[in-house]
């Protein structure tokens, strides 16, 4: 297994924290904070894809 580098967790209010993280190999990672080693993964194209939708706006119906 790849050695993940985690960012520090992006929190909403009360304990609602996920973390992002990228490995050498070029995938991402998303995982709820304290349970790093249940996640999800994809390339790293895909997390900045994601990303760039979310800023757009596109996942704005679920908030």
């Amino acid at each position: 297994m790849n050695h993940i580098t985690w960012e520090e967790a992006c929190c909403g209010e009360g304990a609602n924290c996920f973390r992002i993280g990228t490995d050498r190999d070029g995938h991402s990672y998303i995982a709820v904070n304290g349970a790093e080693d249940h996640y999800l993964t994809d390339t790293r194209e895909a997390l900045r894809t994601l990303i760039r939708d979310i800023k757009a706006g596109k996942a704005d119906h679920l908030l």
